[in-house]
């Protein structure tokens, strides 16, 4: 790797993880003794990032999916069983199960495309923390590199390939949690065998306990390093589930239920992922090459109950939404490093991504998980491909580039139950972006950057002609919808021992056009707009001692006449967290974080809103001796009563003549302790 100037090896081995930016160059900067790595110099925009294995390892975590709230102005709630896939909140969206935020773990593509319950939908209940070695972040369609889903941001998790030391945990806590992992990484005829096993238990808070089993298992086969290796890896993931759906307010107010009660006693699921893939990478001081392959097979029976006895007011509303699928893809890029002279030097990458997903679903009325009716069933094959190129390039010590360009193709193949549903089609997108960063100067950056991205929809809404449940003709929709971003931002790093990012966005789409897995079929939205003004802080005044300060505000409307409002109901408006953390002050270590979810709109005049809600939640660590340690985790310290999600429609209990609108909410968990005994060798 060729630089501008020379750098001690102690700052050059911070970057070593700059292999997979683009932007492959690096400046002298003041080091932060035990800080976060500085990304000047690396990152291409105010709003992305890097969350080291160490930050991670001392967050407190409910389930594994609440590790992307490490990327800031990212919120992750539930509204049902453990076992589901999270809801995701990041810059005015609400993200569903994972709609434009694309997530990547080793390589591999975790939103699932034409999902039974929700496009997009982003299981992360199979992660692995203890094998976690770094979360990259972004947001904005700015690079070219990110393709489906990654609008409002995208989130990649890198397991390692070996670890420092073999671990053993035991852990128990309140409401029947226990687990227990293993993991380790002996080396093997000239590689490293990295193994791990997690077994999971959780009843959780309610009164039908969750009784979540979780049975999770990594093994990997590696050689080399990171940037010049190859490895092999297998995984293993199954859980089943009850769930407590969100419960209606009137019924909470009046005593008819308890806080963490249920209305549908059946409602619960079963997931599993199972999945093989490989990696290969090769750098050399002129070029870097990464080619990947996977084959993931995914399967979820979901069995909800929304709205209790709306439709059936006798039997009840509740539907299963099975969903099978093969998912096989393979990425390829490669980078040549070019340079003119001691100021200029510059990276092309191409790069293609290639995807396909034989899928099986349907949606089925049925009573304690008993099938009564079909709705629909489908045999969904959608494949794609994405081609980019992108050229970084240093004009100058205080002026960089990244210009791209993106060109994706979908194919749609439908075989519905209804012949009027089945059929065929295709879409095509071409994305530019460029950013444009100048600096440093005193050791402050700034960004400009601007980009087209996009997010598929259902194959399911691009061929069909009818409502599967009223029969009513209904339009197509496209494949693609496009999404138009821009934003402005600064990073400094002025302050001695701070780290600090503002940023400025909009992003628009032609239209939020979304299947419906509850309903069976898709509904049309307007297109919309987003602004937001985003806040990272990092201070370490202590080697001992880290704060951490971020706050977010969106401002989400309709574009057009809206007759019924211009509010985008859900949409985030204010988040906000701020944590201190201790590290290496003699044998403890910890630390201690408050969230802020702040109110939505849940009806597009605004007339019904959301509460906010607040969590105080965090870990502590005492070092037994020099390879054992004890951890307590604590959630939920002031034992609010806040919801997790809330929503607003129409329902009936089974002792109502009449349906009501009303708030529908899931609870968050009442303050919850679990303790964990960790062996290291």
């Amino acid at each position: 790797m060729s630089m501008l100037r020379p750098l001690p090896c102690a700052l050059a081995a911070l970057f070593v993880h700059a292999s997979a930016q683009a932007d492959d160059f690096v400046i002298q900067r003041v080091l932060i003794e035990g800080a976060r790595a500085s990304q000047l110099g690396i990152a291409e925009s105010a709003s992305a990032g890097s969350v080291s294995q160490k930050d991670l390892a001392l967050r407190a975590m409910y389930s594994p999916g609440e590790l992307l709230e490490a990327a800031p102005g990212v919120i992750v709630s539930q509204h049902s069983g453990q076992g589901k896939a999270n809801q995701f909140y990041l810059r005015g969206f609400n993200l569903d199960h994972g709609t434009d935020l694309a997530t990547w773990i080793d390589g591999m593509p975790v939103n699932q495309r034409s999902h039974a319950h929700g496009q997009g939908w982003t299981d992360l209940n199979f992660l692995f923390p203890e094998l976690t070695a770094r979360l990259d972040y972004a947001k904005g369609p700015y690079s070219a590199r990110q393709g489906d889903f990654a609008s409002a941001g995208s989130a990649t998790i890198t397991y390692a390939n070996r670890l420092v030391q073999n671990v053993a945990t035991v852990g128990i806590g309140q409401d029947g949690f226990v687990r227990t992992a293993l993991a380790g990484s002996p080396e093997l005829a000239g590689g490293s065998l990295l193994y791990a096993l997690e077994v999971l238990h959780n009843d959780g808070p309610f009164t039908r306990p969750d009784d979540y089993r979780k049975f999770n298992g990594v093994l990997r086969y590696s050689r080399g390093y990171a940037n010049n290796g190859w490895s092999v890896t297998a995984m293993a993931y199954r859980g089943s589930w009850n769930s407590t759906d969100q419960i209606p307010q009137r019924a909470v107010d009046t005593g008819l239920l308890d806080h963490f009660d249920a209305l549908d006693p059946t409602d619960g699921g079963m997931a599993g992922r199972y999945s093989l893939s490989g990696i290969w990478r090769r750098t050399t001081a002129d070029s870097a090459s990464k080619v990947s392959a996977y084959l993931i097979r995914n399967q979820l029976d979901l069995y909800s109950n929304f709205t209790y006895f709306l439709e059936d007011p006798v039997g009840g509303d509740q539907f299963s939404q099975p969903d099978r699928r093969v998912t096989t893809g393979a990425d390829a890029s490669h980078t040549w490093h070019m340079h003119r002279g001691d100021q200029m030097a510059s990276d092309l990458t191409v790069g293609a991504q290639l995807q396909s997903d034989n899928v099986f679903n349907g949606l089925y009325d049925t009573r304690a998980r008993r099938r009564l009716a079909t709705t629909r069933e489908d045999h969904v094959v959608e494949s794609s491909l994405g081609l980019f190129v992108e050229n970084a390039t240093r004009w100058s010590e205080v002026l960089r580039t990244v210009a791209g360009v993106r060109a994706d193709s979908y194919r749609f193949k439908v075989a519905s139950d209804r012949p009027e549903n089945s059929g065929r089609s295709s879409a095509r997108l071409v994305s530019p972006s460029l950013s444009v960063i100048f600096g440093p100067w005193a050791q402050t950056e700034f960004y400009a950057n601007v980009g087209n991205g996009f997010h598929s929809n259902d194959a399911r809404g691009t061929v069909a002609t009818v409502d599967p449940k009223s029969g009513e003709a209904i339009r197509q929709t496209p494949g693609l919808v496009r999404s138009h971003g821009l934003e402005f931002g600064v990073r400094t790093e002025a302050i001695p021992k701070n780290q600090t990012t503002f940023s400025l966005y909009r992003l628009d789409f032609d239209s939020e056009l979304t299947f419906v897995g509850d309903a069976g079929t898709t509904e049309a939205g307007a297109p919309s707009r987003r602004y937001g003004i985003e806040f990272s802080n990092y201070y370490k005044p202590l080697k001992w001692l880290s704060v951490d300060f971020d706050a977010a505000f969106a401002r989400a409307r309709w574009r057009g006449d809206a007759p019924e409002g211009s509010y985008i109901p859900g949409a985030v408006e204010g988040v906000a967290q701020f944590a201190l953390t201790i590290d290496r002050l003699g044998p403890w270590s910890g630390a201690l974080r408050l969230r802020y979810f702040g109110p939505r709109p849940l009806v597009e005049d605004n007339s019904v809103r959301s509460k906010a809600s607040v969590t105080l939640g965090g870990r502590v660590g005492y070092r037994i001796a020099k390879d054992v340690r004890l951890e307590l985790e604590g959630f939920n310290l002031a034992n609010r009563r806040d919801a997790s999600v809330s929503y607003y429609y129409a329902s009936r209990m089974q002792d109502e003549s009449v349906a009501h609108e009303d708030v529908h909410f899931h609870p968050i968990e009442p303050r919850t302790f679990r303790l964990t005994l960790v062996k290291n060798w």
